[in-house]
Protein backbone atom coordinates (compact mmCIF):
# COMPACT_ATOMS: atom_id res chain seq x y z
CA UNK A 1 0.00 0.00 0.00
CA UNK A 2 1.51 3.39 -0.99
CA UNK A 3 1.94 5.56 2.03
CA UNK A 4 3.09 9.12 0.55
CA UNK A 5 4.72 10.42 -2.38
CA UNK A 6 4.55 12.60 -5.81
CA UNK A 7 3.29 11.28 -9.25
CA UNK A 8 3.00 13.19 -12.44
CA UNK A 9 -0.96 14.78 -13.17
CA UNK A 10 -3.28 12.97 -16.24
CA UNK A 11 -1.60 14.44 -19.46
CA UNK A 12 -5.60 16.09 -19.41
CA UNK A 13 -4.18 18.43 -16.57
CA UNK A 14 -0.63 19.01 -17.50
CA UNK A 15 0.61 22.53 -17.93
CA UNK A 16 3.83 21.72 -19.62
CA UNK A 17 3.16 18.49 -21.47
CA UNK A 18 6.09 18.54 -23.82
CA UNK A 19 8.49 18.77 -20.80
CA UNK A 20 10.36 16.13 -18.56
CA UNK A 21 8.68 16.63 -15.11
CA UNK A 22 10.75 16.34 -12.28
CA UNK A 23 9.68 14.50 -9.18
CA UNK A 24 10.34 16.12 -5.26
CA UNK A 25 13.36 14.51 -4.20
CA UNK A 26 15.00 15.35 -0.66
CA UNK A 27 18.86 16.71 -1.25
CA UNK A 28 20.31 14.91 1.67
CA UNK A 29 19.14 11.68 4.03
CA UNK A 30 18.86 14.68 7.06
CA UNK A 31 16.24 16.94 4.49
CA UNK A 32 13.15 17.33 5.78
CA UNK A 33 11.65 19.16 2.41
CA UNK A 34 11.50 17.39 -0.90
CA UNK A 35 12.74 19.85 -3.17
CA UNK A 36 9.94 20.68 -6.14
CA UNK A 37 11.79 22.22 -9.60
CA UNK A 38 10.41 24.98 -11.62
CA UNK A 39 9.23 23.01 -15.54
CA UNK A 40 9.86 26.65 -17.05
CA UNK A 41 12.44 29.46 -17.54
CA UNK A 42 10.77 32.80 -16.62
CA UNK A 43 11.43 36.48 -15.13
CA UNK A 44 9.62 37.83 -12.64
CA UNK A 45 9.72 41.42 -12.57
CA UNK A 46 9.72 43.64 -8.93
CA UNK A 47 6.17 42.62 -7.27
CA UNK A 48 5.18 40.40 -10.03
CA UNK A 49 3.34 37.45 -9.44
CA UNK A 50 3.18 33.83 -10.93
CA UNK A 51 2.14 30.39 -10.37
CA UNK A 52 4.06 27.99 -11.18
CA UNK A 53 2.72 24.85 -11.76
CA UNK A 54 4.27 21.98 -11.10
CA UNK A 55 2.47 18.77 -13.23
CA UNK A 56 2.98 17.19 -9.98
CA UNK A 57 -0.06 15.85 -7.50
CA UNK A 58 1.09 14.21 -3.78
CA UNK A 59 -0.54 11.43 -2.41
CA UNK A 60 -0.59 11.15 1.45
CA UNK A 61 -2.28 9.35 4.73
CA UNK A 62 -5.64 10.66 6.30
CA UNK A 63 -3.98 12.69 8.69
CA UNK A 64 -1.15 14.37 7.11
CA UNK A 65 -1.03 17.21 5.28
CA UNK A 66 2.20 18.68 2.83
CA UNK A 67 3.45 21.65 3.10
CA UNK A 68 4.90 24.09 0.73
CA UNK A 69 7.59 26.44 1.50
CA UNK A 70 10.13 28.37 -0.46
CA UNK A 71 13.55 27.34 -0.72
CA UNK A 72 15.67 29.82 1.59
CA UNK A 73 18.26 30.31 -1.06
CA UNK A 74 14.93 31.42 -3.52
CA UNK A 75 14.12 33.59 -0.31
CA UNK A 76 17.05 34.87 1.07
CA UNK A 77 19.26 35.28 -1.76
CA UNK A 78 16.73 36.27 -4.81
CA UNK A 79 13.65 38.00 -2.83
CA UNK A 80 11.25 35.54 -3.89
CA UNK A 81 8.15 34.59 -1.07
CA UNK A 82 4.88 32.26 -1.52
CA UNK A 83 2.17 34.74 -2.18
CA UNK A 84 0.33 32.67 0.86
CA UNK A 85 2.95 32.12 2.91
CA UNK A 86 2.85 28.10 3.09
CA UNK A 87 0.98 26.40 1.01
CA UNK A 88 -1.53 23.64 2.20
CA UNK A 89 -1.87 20.43 0.50
CA UNK A 90 -4.66 18.32 1.46
CA UNK A 91 -5.07 14.98 1.77
CA UNK A 92 -8.34 15.29 -0.70
CA UNK A 93 -6.58 17.55 -3.35
CA UNK A 94 -5.04 14.46 -4.52
CA UNK A 95 -6.64 13.34 -8.11
CA UNK A 96 -9.37 16.26 -7.42
CA UNK A 97 -11.72 16.48 -10.66
CA UNK A 98 -10.75 20.00 -11.45
CA UNK A 99 -6.85 19.66 -12.01
CA UNK A 100 -5.99 16.16 -11.01
CA UNK A 101 -4.50 17.63 -7.86
CA UNK A 102 -1.79 19.42 -10.27
CA UNK A 103 0.20 21.27 -7.02
CA UNK A 104 0.80 25.00 -7.90
CA UNK A 105 3.53 27.15 -6.41
CA UNK A 106 2.60 30.79 -6.16
CA UNK A 107 5.42 33.11 -5.66
CA UNK A 108 6.09 36.89 -5.99
CA UNK A 109 8.99 38.74 -6.41
CA UNK A 110 9.34 41.21 -3.65
CA UNK A 111 12.67 42.61 -4.51
CA UNK A 112 13.59 45.24 -6.44
CA UNK A 113 15.61 43.36 -9.11
CA UNK A 114 14.14 41.08 -12.24
CA UNK A 115 14.85 37.75 -11.07
CA UNK A 116 15.19 34.89 -13.43
CA UNK A 117 14.24 31.11 -12.59
CA UNK A 118 15.37 28.68 -14.75
CA UNK A 119 14.13 25.05 -15.91
CA UNK A 120 14.46 22.54 -13.55
CA UNK A 121 15.52 24.65 -11.13
CA UNK A 122 14.59 24.23 -7.09
CA UNK A 123 12.13 26.51 -5.86
CA UNK A 124 10.25 25.38 -3.13
CA UNK A 125 10.17 22.15 -0.68
CA UNK A 126 7.09 20.18 0.66
CA UNK A 127 7.16 18.68 3.96
CA UNK A 128 4.92 15.86 5.13
CA UNK A 129 3.61 16.38 8.31
CA UNK A 130 0.95 14.71 10.50
CA UNK A 131 -1.99 16.63 11.99
CA UNK A 132 -4.88 16.49 14.86
CA UNK A 133 -8.82 16.63 14.67
CA UNK A 134 -10.52 18.70 17.30
CA UNK A 135 -13.27 16.49 19.45
CA UNK A 136 -15.99 17.99 18.41
CA UNK A 137 -14.98 18.11 14.62
CA UNK A 138 -18.12 16.80 12.40
CA UNK A 139 -16.86 17.40 9.37
CA UNK A 140 -18.50 15.34 6.39
CA UNK A 141 -17.85 17.77 3.45
CA UNK A 142 -15.79 16.48 0.66
CA UNK A 143 -14.06 18.23 -1.97
CA UNK A 144 -15.63 19.15 -5.35
CA UNK A 145 -12.53 20.76 -6.91
CA UNK A 146 -9.25 22.23 -6.98
CA UNK A 147 -8.19 25.56 -5.34
CA UNK A 148 -10.47 27.61 -3.16
CA UNK A 149 -13.11 24.31 -3.58
CA UNK A 150 -13.78 23.55 -0.58
CA UNK A 151 -16.63 25.56 2.05
CA UNK A 152 -18.18 26.26 -1.27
Amino acid sequence: MKKRGFEIVEDKYRKHLNKKINLPIRGSKGSAGYDFYSPETFILKPNEKKIIWTDIKSYMQEDEVLKIYIRSSIGIKRGLILCNGTGIIDKDYYSNVSNDGNIGIAITNISENEVEIKENERIAQGIFQKYLIADNDKTTDERLGGIGSTGN
